[in-house]
């Protein structure tokens, strides 16, 4: 009879779990547009896949009345499953329990899974939804944020770490995603701030709304904290399943590959006329990108952010890679603090999981400014000066066209350990454009000149000539090779695949000190 009892309780207590917060607050969620939390993780993994832990869990909080107010599993779903097959462990904050809170059981719960994450190598996907620490808690809240951050930092370079942020995301909880790898938002629903619009309404008397404060747009568009914006919940796992595909386990395996039918050896003329003879004159780096890579395919990261470079995964000849790009349609692809460090982060990320960076350059240099120089433009460019000679993985390199000073340098030279160099004709690899070097070089010649317009033009031309092409770095090895465009495709392939087994290592250091 008691084990019949026993299995008529389980079944009992599983339902409650499952309930949540209850129909109402279930309801409310839903009212709001929102999935609930095992909705969201039904999305995210395979079907049939997961395997929730700590499920009976409850808090033994006695104050303020929580010892009347206890929910099995408490405010977090935990556990495991699949994403295309492939192991990944996931939580799911439940809103419709304390709004979501941070409890010490929650903390509990959380930490456990990241510490499986990390012993078996395993990506770790937290889906935010939550009104921050447990006030009723006090310091056991506070102390289970502690122990999240910290596992944050031991899995970083480890496992892939990954957040959604599907609700309110404030105070020190912001700061546990701000950690992790990527952070995906969902437009009109998810929230990041450090306080809410009332707390700065009363402190520094601005008005502001939560959406124009932290809102999907503002942390896609303005302070690059979000890498990703979905138009919905739903939208925003699928988008993480895609992005979990690119990447690899853990930082001791390589990203998985994945069969093309996209002919490796393609090539395509549609190259050869796609970067304008005149070199003033802009052009779509996308577009280049999308002939060259496979099936036409990039999934370009932090898109509306920084804009003057991209960043992004996909394949090559199978081979998953990282891709970092000037785009010259936007600040004539200009380097700024925004663009150093979107492009540093993503390199370091690749190569931390072994993910080789292809970089494409059209760049004039830094740009200029008070606005840059006063928000200190050499320190954060010094990031992404930081990021590439770290870099062990494979880095092969392509000038299109403008690759001027400390523009050059920085962007996967040979210098920096760029292993294979590449160069367009078109390409101008010099240590400034023509016009502004003839105006320092031949300043006084200008002034003496009877006509210094004609001699400006033919100073300038000469100038292109000598200097403004790949010819010369091509004759000191600084460019392995000059590559018709349109071989641009099957050349970096060959070459990915020549530097397969690439071994490269940084002396032995606790770890470097990179400007930030």
């Amino acid at each position: 009879m008691a084990t019949i009892d026993n299995f008529n309780k389980l079944r009992e207590l599983n339902q409650k779990a499952e309930a949540g917060g209850g129909e109402e607050r279930a309801r409310r969620q839903h009212e709001q547009g929102k999935l609930l939390a095992r909705e969201r993780l039904g999305i995210l993994l395979d079907s049939g896949s997961f395997v929730e832990l700590d499920r009976l869990r409850m808090h033994h909080s006695t104050d303020f009345g929580l010892d009347k107010q206890k929910f099995l599993g408490d405010a977090v779903v935990t556990g495991y499953g699949a994403i295309d097959g492939r192991l990944v462990y996931a939580y799911s904050q439940d809103f419709t329990v304390f709004g979501g809170s941070l409890s010490s059981v929650v903390a509990d719960k959380i930490s456990k899974i990241m510490d499986m994450a990390i012993k078996n190598g395993a990506p770790l996907i937290g889906i935010n939804d939550s009104g921050g620490a447990r006030i009723q808690e006090g310091v056991d809240s506070l102390a289970g944020y502690g122990e999240i951050f910290q596992r944050n930092v031991m899995a970083s370079g480890v496992v892939p770490q990954i957040t959604a942020i599907m609700g309110p995301c404030a105070g020190g909880a912001v700061y546990s995603p701000a950690i992790t790898d990527f952070i995906f938002m969902v437009k009109t629903n998810s929230y990041m701030f450090i306080t809410g619009p009332d707390v700065i309404k009363t402190v520094t008397h601005e008005e502001v709304t939560k959406e124009a404060l932290g809102g999907a747009e503002t942390h896609g568009t303005k302070s690059g904290v979000a890498h990703f914006a979905a138009n919905s919940e739903k939208d925003c796992l699928l988008m993480i399943r895609e992005l979990v595909g690119f990447l690899p386990a853990n930082n001791q395996e390589d990203a998985p590959f994945r069969a093309s039918n996209d002919d490796p050896l393609r090539r395509d003329k549609r190259l050869k006329d796609l970067v304008p003879d005149n070199p003033n004159r802009p052009y779509d780096m996308k577009e280049l990108i999308s002939l060259v890579v496979d099936e036409g395919y990039f999934f370009e990261v932090q898109k509306e952010f920084a804009q003057n470079i991209l960043i992004g995964f996909a394949h090559l000849g199978g081979r998953s890679v990282g891709i970092v790009a000037n785009q010259p349609a936007h600040l004539a692809g200009c380097l700024d603090i925004n663009a150093s460090v979107k492009a540093a982060r993503f390199i370091r990320f690749c190569d931390c999981f072994n993910i080789p960076v292809v970089t494409f350059v059209d760049v004039p240099g830094f740009l200029p400014g008070t606005e840059q120089e006063y928000q200190g433009i050499f320190r954060h460019g010094a990031r992404l000066l930081y990021a590439y000679p770290e870099a062990t993985v494979p880095k092969v390199t392509v000038v299109t066209r403008k690759a001027y000073g400390g523009g050059y340098i920085v962007m996967a030279s040979k210098h920096l350990r760029g292993d294979i160099n590449l160069a367009y004709p078109t390409g101008e690899i010099a240590v400034m454009g023509p016009e502004g070097a003839i105006n320092i070089v031949f300043r006084d010649a200008l002034e003496k000149a009877s006509d210094p317009a004609k001699t400006r033009d033919d100073l300038v031309d000469n100038y292109r000539q000598t200097f403004a092409n790949p010819f010369k770095a091509a004759e000191s090895g600084y460019i392995d090779a000059v590559i018709y465009p349109e071989d641009t495709r099957p050349t970096l392939i060959r070459s990915l695949e020549m530097l397969k087994n690439k071994q490269d290592h940084n002396p032995p250091k606790k770890h470097g000190n990179i400007p930030l």
